[in-house]
């Protein structure tokens, strides 16, 4: 496996950050309510924010990484392979996350699901776009 691990995780901060100001601030403006995964998150961990942010940081770097892993397997160009690879987390997110913290799958609602799409949808053409071609990209030495 040649993965960039510093640069895996550079795409990972940025993504995250990319998601993140989708669910803030572009959600409301399409009429969804402001979506807020370190919110989500701090509930389950004790209602820390701090906690929260760190956990939703934490996720986008380790499916950064894994993105980094697979990628070579997917086509296109970097933003596209991560657009494609978005749809994977939203699945897990939707189907598997969701309802362990005792929310709906696919939000309860077509409308949030669609707008948790588009943030993953957005976060992983970030992290292909900033990653580059993994069958390219040489692995850091740790």
């Amino acid at each position: 496996m040649n993965v960039n691990f510093g640069k895996a995780v550079l795409a990972g901060i940025v993504g995250t950050i990319a998601m993140t100001l989708v669910g803030l601030y572009v959600a409301p403006i399409m009429g969804m309510p402001a979506m807020n995964p370190a919110a989500m998150l701090a509930g389950p961990m004790g209602g820390s924010m701090a906690l929260g942010w760190v956990g939703h940081f934490m996720i986008g770097i380790i499916l950064a990484v894994i993105y980094a892993a697979v990628a070579g397997n997917l086509p296109g160009s970097g933003a596209l392979r991560g657009a494609i690879y978005g749809i994977a987390p939203w699945l897990m997110a939707q189907l598997i996350v969701m309802p362990m913290m005792g929310m709906p799958v696919f939000s309860g609602s077509m409308m949030m699901a669609m707008g948790s799409l588009i943030g993953h949808l957005v976060y992983g053409a970030t992290v292909g776009a900033i990653y580059g071609d993994p069958v390219n990209t040489v692995a850091a030495s740790v």
